[in-house]
């Protein structure tokens, strides 16, 4: 996910402008009145008299970052509703929510995160109807990266290879231009797929006779390994996989041959609808967890549930990765996905997976973070029950 928005806006470094001057001298004043505890009266008037909500300091400090700092409810109300921004970061990538849970402070933690999932909630809405640039407020959230991490077309032409770290871990590793290196999927995430497959299939009650299983998004092939290896394997495994690579690996690992399997070979927006997927019915069991979309493609994904699940006793889940970099934006994605799942006919239930025991040079090694929280919240949906 992109941290900045320098790419999409452009950025005026005037500074003998005088409105750009007055701006500055006016945002300051704005954030310094709040860490003094000034009445709330004053900061209306600094707002009102046109300080900008939005500023941040050289520290990055925001109007919003000082009412958390000094957990004040009731400026963090006024805030949000001049406009400031709540995904905005300080330098030390901290957001006004990240201070307020570092205070323990849950009314003010909450005030930004609702925020955050109402503004994500529209631009969700407003995109479904129109094609949107990127604004500020949505510039943490907002995918402007056309590299192979964040552009599905780049990430098909990108080159895979599999390959094992210095401790043994299992990684399908993207090797980006820049010299970086993104595990596509790791095997720390083990924990993670076999969890979620207990939960999906446990107490399914076809279970025993073979499941109907459809998994969307290879990588290291974790999670269609637990389901294979079930007490009873599926009946059907279908697994949409696009990225070439990836379709070779699963040759040489012998996915082509396997009893009940069957591989197609393309994106799943252009499979979800193909007599090919079509002709297999409807399935007990799906999963989904792709490399390069954004959360629009998911929400897009749930849409398509209702078609796809057998029955009310069917199980729907995904890798709950998105803005698992940064507390406040996992649990905006965490609620949104709930909302969104909700209107695709689907209720959700949540558990949680420590995964803080591995240390992060064992995780990570020199490849790029894609989760830094001690928490993943493993959702399991079901069709609503009428």
């Amino acid at each position: 996910m992109s941290e900045t928005f320098e790419d999409d806006f452009e950025i005026i470094d005037d500074v003998d402008d005088p409105e750009i001057i007055a701006l500055t001298e006016l945002g300051t004043t704005l954030i310094q009145a709040i860490l003094e505890k000034e009445p709330i009266s004053n900061v209306q008037d600094l707002i009102d008299a046109g300080a900008p909500v939005w500023y941040q300091d050289d520290e990055g400090t925001s109007a919003l970052h000082a009412a958390a700092y000094v957990e004040n409810e009731q400026l963090i109300k006024l805030l949000i509703e001049e406009g400031a921004v709540w995904n905005a970061v300080d330098n030390l990538q901290n957001t006004a929510g990240d201070i307020a849970l570092s205070f323990n402070n849950a009314a003010c933690y909450n005030l930004i995160r609702d925020a955050g999932i109402r503004s994500e909630l529209l631009l969700s809405l407003l995109s479904s109807q129109t094609l949107l640039d990127p604004t500020p407020s949505s510039f943490v959230l907002r995918d402007v990266d056309n590299s192979a991490v964040a552009s599905t077309d780049a990430f098909l032409s990108s080159k895979l290879r599999y390959t094992q770290d210095a401790h043994g871990q299992d990684i399908c590793m993207l090797d980006l231009n820049d010299g970086q290196e993104v595990g596509v999927m790791m095997g720390w995430e083990r924990e993670i797929m076999q969890k979620t497959v207990e939960k999906l299939c446990i107490d399914h009650g076809k279970k025993d006779l073979g499941l109907k299983v459809l998994n969307v998004g290879f990588g290291l092939g974790i999670i269609d390994n637990f389901f294979q290896n079930l007490s009873t394997p599926p009946a059907l495994h279908v697994i949409v996989e696009p990225h070439r690579d990836v379709l070779a690996h699963m040759k040489e690992q012998g996915w082509y041959d396997k009893k009940g399997v069957s591989i197609l070979e393309g994106k799943w927006q252009d499979c979800i609808a193909s007599e090919a997927l079509q002709g297999f019915g409807k399935f007990d069991i799906i999963y989904t967890d792709t490399f390069s979309e954004n959360y629009s493609e998911l929400h897009n994904f749930f849409k398509h549930l209702k078609q796809l699940l057998a029955s009310p006793e069917s199980r729907f889940s995904f890798f709950n990765g998105l803005g698992a970099t940064n507390a406040l934006f996992y649990d905006v994605y965490t609620r949104l996905s709930e909302l969104h799942l909700a209107d695709a006919g689907a209720d959700v239930v949540w558990s949680d997976v420590d995964v803080s025991a591995q240390k992060d040079e064992e995780r990570w090694g020199e490849t790029r973070k894609y989760f830094s929280l001690p928490i993943y919240r493993l959702p399991i949906a079901k069709p609503k029950q009428m």
